[in-house]
């Protein structure tokens, strides 16, 4: 059930194209109520570049929102590891990337992985733009299901071509889900510095979801020497498939390459 005939909402896992480099991999982590779709592009961009890429489908999404509803932050954490684990059991060097709820994911496996070499997190879901995800708690007894309303919630996407090329989406937010999605910011807020690897972070300033000043706090809080904030100006929220893609993925790959040496 989705709000645009969308793409196939299918994990993926592609090997580098068997090119020299492919032992260096990168897990790749969708947002909330999306899919797998919208990491695809970077998957292939970056597996044509000779990286070993995975995108796991996080459970509850790629179903229905009752599926989603149904779901704990436990579930996702465990997903996510479980897939890095297997992806660092196959390459010398395992990035993470993720965005959105992927993006909190990211940090959260930061926070317990000191030896993944580097990661990237864009708009990372730890302060949302909705004041109404504060009160997920309650709104769940009465509400299950918020529909998205274009005319109210607008698209901050300035590529009109994106949304049907690239997202795999629900129709609204499952508010019991959402609440979960608060749950998991409250545990990886107080620990982000124990993050010390080295972090790339992005942020458009377009993003009608996430804060902007969800990514300047990570950047301020977490003990990375080596750390950057990138802001994007053409871009909304699901920027790794917008207007200033390819400033992304470049900047990815570059970030990847520099700290897959040695």
């Amino acid at each position: 059930m989705t709000d645009y005939p969308p793409p196939a909402p299918e994990p993926f896992d592609y090997d580098g194209n068997n090119r020299a480099g492919n032992d260096i991999g990168a897990l790749l982590i969708h947002g909330f109520t999306g899919s797998p779709a919208e990491v695809r592009p970077l998957g292939q961009y970056l597996a044509q570049q000779g990286y070993t890429t995975v995108g796991p489908l996080l459970p509850g999404h790629g179903t229905n929102w009752q599926d989603l509803n149904r779901r704990t932050w436990q579930e996702w954490t465990d997903a996510v590891e479980q897939s890095y684990l297997k992806l660092q059991a196959r390459c010398r060097k395992a990035f993470v990337v993720g965005m959105s709820l992927g993006g909190l994911l990211t940090l959260y496996l930061a926070e317990r992985h000191p030896e993944i070499p580097a990661i990237v997190t864009m708009a990372p879901g730890l302060i949302a733009s909705d004041w109404r995800a504060n009160w997920a708690w309650l709104f769940k007894y009465f509400v299950h299901f918020v529909p998205y309303n274009p005319e109210r919630d607008g698209d901050d996407l300035t590529d009109p071509e994106a949304r049907k090329r690239d997202l795999w989406s629900y129709m609204g937010t499952p508010t019991a889900a959402a609440e979960q999605v608060v749950k998991l910011q409250r545990v990886v807020k107080p620990d982000l510095s124990k993050i010390a690897m080295p972090i790339l972070i992005f942020h458009g300033t377009l993003d009608r979801s996430v804060k902007t000043a969800s990514s300047q706090y990570v950047y301020d809080h977490v003990s990375s020497q080596d750390r950057e904030l990138i802001w994007l100006h053409n871009s909304g929220h699901c920027l790794w498939v917008d207007s200033e893609k390819m400033q992304v993925w470049q900047k990815v790959r570059q970030f990847m390459a520099k700290h897959a040496a040695g």
